[in-house]
């Protein structure tokens, strides 16, 4: 889903291996977002519940087999998968309700189980439960609101944009690592051009959602914050469970979740950003 940037190498070079699989995979995920966001939401729910779900599995899996955290993978992405139904048609108390339920669910399917790592087991499930179905199905909130689906639509937009404008700033100038034990790639270059370039993409989508074009400035700024941080903390998970992508579930890409590492953090950041500017203006 989003656009490869020089702080992602591997990830290239796999796409390039398979670029028409590549090519084809995204083509059909942006099909699907388009046609979620502005013709059939059901297409939405379902799309962000797959996803919610097939992430939550990988995450888990990852955990597991790398660190044995003993995460319960059944009814994991079982709840993962109803989170976003939850979100979109009974709003925000239904979906923190279904977050509780679902980490009470996993804690009681792991105290009949083995006593070893129990709390090990616990902490993974809280964290991948909150890290992937839940600020999928943040995005479903946003879409029940005025305007929902142009928002939407703003935050992938700026966030897949944040990838390309870094890549651009990054092959030209890139020079210094902003966290080079993470991601000895990314650059506090490429991190200017992702915020430059989000800023002229954020004023422009004010026009989608009918508001002052300073709206843009301050929904990319935190947006590009939070992406970065959504890429540098999947970076930061792989590399401690020692692996190089989520999965091979999508050809060409890698797993669900090496597409949507900035992206659920976008939404996520997104979402308080449009509720506080709702509020104060």
């Amino acid at each position: 889903m989003t656009v490869q940037s020089q702080e992602q190498q591997p990830r290239a070079s796999k796409a390039g291996r398979n670029l028409p699989a590549a090519i084809a995979v995204g083509l059909v995920m942006g099909a699907l977002i388009a046609v979620g966001l502005f013709i059939s939401p059901l297409v939405l729910v379902v799309s962000s519940a797959c996803a919610g779900a097939v992430g939550t599995w990988e995450v888990s899996n990852g955990l597991n087999q790398k660190r044995g955290m003993g995460v319960p993978i059944i009814p994991a992405v079982g709840t993962a998968f109803f989170m976003p139904f939850a979100a979109y048609y009974g709003g925000g108390q239904w979906l923190i309700f279904t977050v509780v339920a679902s980490i009470l669910i996993l804690i009681a399917w792991r105290l009949v189980g083995e006593r070893d790592g129990m709390i090990m087991s616990i902490m993974g499930s809280i964290f991948v439960m909150s890290w992937v179905p839940f600020m999928i199905s943040l995005a479903l909130l946003l879409y029940r609101e005025d305007s929902g689906p142009a928002k939407v639509f703003m935050i992938l937009l700026m966030a897949i944009g944040n990838d390309t404008w870094g890549y651009i700033a990054g092959v030209k100038w890139g020079k210094t690592p902003m966290a080079p034990k993470i991601s000895p790639k990314k650059t506090w270059e490429g991190f200017a051009g992702s915020m430059i370039g989000s800023m002229v993409v954020g004023v422009l989508c004010t026009f989608l959602i009918d508001e002052p074009w300073w709206y843009g400035l301050i929904v990319a700024f935190f947006l590009v914050i939070a992406s970065t941080a959504g890429d540098l903390g999947e970076s930061m998970v792989k590399r401690e469970i020692g692996i190089k992508d989520m999965s091979n579930i999508l050809p060409g890409h890698g797993g669900v979740m090496d597409r949507l590492d900035s992206i659920v953090f976008a939404i996520a950041i997104g979402y308080v950003i449009f509720s506080v500017l709702g509020v104060l203006f």
